[in-house]
């Protein structure tokens, strides 16, 4: 499992669980992996493709799921399976949609894919062109990777030519500030949907719904997301086959066509319109923290359609199960998040893994005498299963009374949509 993040938390620890699995290395994890049972942890970075590719080897690895998808921009997929190894994530061809908003428009519109209508721009004289010719606020969106971020949803035009001229300073959170794409606004609630995919099937898991805002009722700056359900009634499965057939077999077949043969989970974000699904964007990669919250719903073959993934043959997997029940997954954010971040500050978590309540650790590390201090942005996910979402937000939020550090916060009321209470 490559990556250290709340998503490798969690998929490392629903694929300890899965049948057939007797080890899973996690590297370079954070401070909850060695909580997770039948996890070890390594210290090779993310774009370490050698000294990867040598533990592979040392510990006979059969499978490799890479998390992050900056490592998948950068073609570790394609190192690791050039060398013999299966890679449940797509090469770097494929990982460009996300790489670049401008390239996965493209791909929608050869595939007929619903989506808001777009300018792409290189350079800001263009951007604010387009801007003044449309005399209306846009989407503004930097064109690289951005860490699920670098999308300003402009209420005005002024707020939008401030995003255009922010990214082109270099300050859109991307890689290569170079250039963006404009969107049409669109109106309806968000879903994401998520396609393990094997280059030519897929199999989806039931949908999610995030939220992005930093404050409750949805209001404040955007965040990597503050907390998840699932399964998100949003989509009923008469609508998931809708957004099988109508967005994501036609952007696997229209990736097909370009010679790409996508082994990994499209991430497909939604905004549910009056005419139908519309894709916000794709993703290379599982949503955080909509991983976190669905990998406790996922039965044991979840290692088996993995590797069948990676291997092309998604057709000899056993099927996936779903378990019954609700998810609810809440984020705990250190002091100054979405902005510059405190670190460092001693974590207090006695609770560990179990059936219904999962306490995964993102943004945490361990000192030499094994204390755990906060380290990134958001520290941790608590996630909790239940059989109404009620029962399972209030198990979730009854759990965070037992977490303590310094300046840590957290919405309360992430899932509104779906509690009575």
């Amino acid at each position: 499992m490559v990556g250290g993040g709340g998503r490798e938390n969690a998929l490392a620890w629903a694929l300890a669980r899965s049948s057939g699995v007797e080890r899973v290395w996690v590297t370079p994890g954070n401070g909850g992996t060695a909580d997770l049972a039948g996890c070890s942890q390594l210290s090779i970075a993310e774009t370490d493709g050698d000294g990867l590719l040598a533990v592979c080897r040392a510990e006979a690895i059969d499978l490799v799921v890479v998390g992050p998808e900056a490592p998948l921009a950068a073609g570790l997929a394609d190192r690791l399976r050039a060398a013999g190894v299966p890679v449940f994530g797509p090469g770097a061809d494929g990982a460009r949609l996300e790489a670049s908003k401008h390239w996965a428009k493209e791909l929608m519109r050869e595939a007929g894919v619903a989506t808001a209508g777009y300018w792409p721009a290189s350079s800001a004289a263009e951007a604010l062109a387009v801007l003044e010719a449309q005399g209306r606020p846009l989407v503004v969106k930097a064109d690289g990777l951005a860490a699920g971020k670098g999308v300003t949803v402009a209420e005005t035009v002024e707020e939008a030519r401030s995003a255009i001229e922010a990214i082109f300073a270099g300050q859109g959170g991307t890689a290569a500030d170079a250039a963006l794409v404009l969107e049409e606004r669109t109106h309806g609630p968000e879903v994401s949907v998520f396609a393990l995919c094997d280059g030519e099937r897929l199999v989806l898991l039931p949908p999610a719904q995030d939220h992005k805002r930093i404050g409750e009722g949805d209001t404040g700056p955007n965040t990597g997301g503050m907390g998840a359900y699932a399964p998100a009634p949003l989509l009923d499965s008469a609508g998931l086959e809708e957004v099988r057939r109508q967005v994501l077999e036609p952007t696997l077949a229209a990736m097909r066509a370009r010679g790409i043969d996508y082994r990994g989970v499209i991430y497909a974000g939604l905004m549910l319109t009056p005419n139908g699904p519309s894709v916000i964007e794709f993703n290379c990669r599982f949503g955080d923290p909509e991983c976190e919250t669905l990998m406790p719903l996922l039965g044991p073959e979840l290692a088996q359609v993995l590797l069948a993934c990676a291997n092309g043959r998604l057709d000899t997997a056993p099927p996936l199960t779903i378990q019954p029940g609700c998810s609810a997954c809440v984020i705990v954010a250190a002091a100054g998040y979405p902005g510059p971040v405190r670190s460092g500050d001693l974590i207090t978590c006695p609770l560990l893994p179990g059936e219904n309540l999962q306490p995964f650790h993102a943004g945490t590390r361990r000192d030499g005498d094994g204390s755990c201090r906060s380290s990134g942005g958001r520290v941790l996910a608590m996630v909790a299963q239940a059989g109404d979402f009620d029962t399972a937000f209030e198990r979730a939020y009854a759990a965070l009374q037992e977490v303590h550090f310094a300046g840590m916060s957290y919405r309360r009321d992430i899932g509104h949509q779906v509690r009575s209470r």
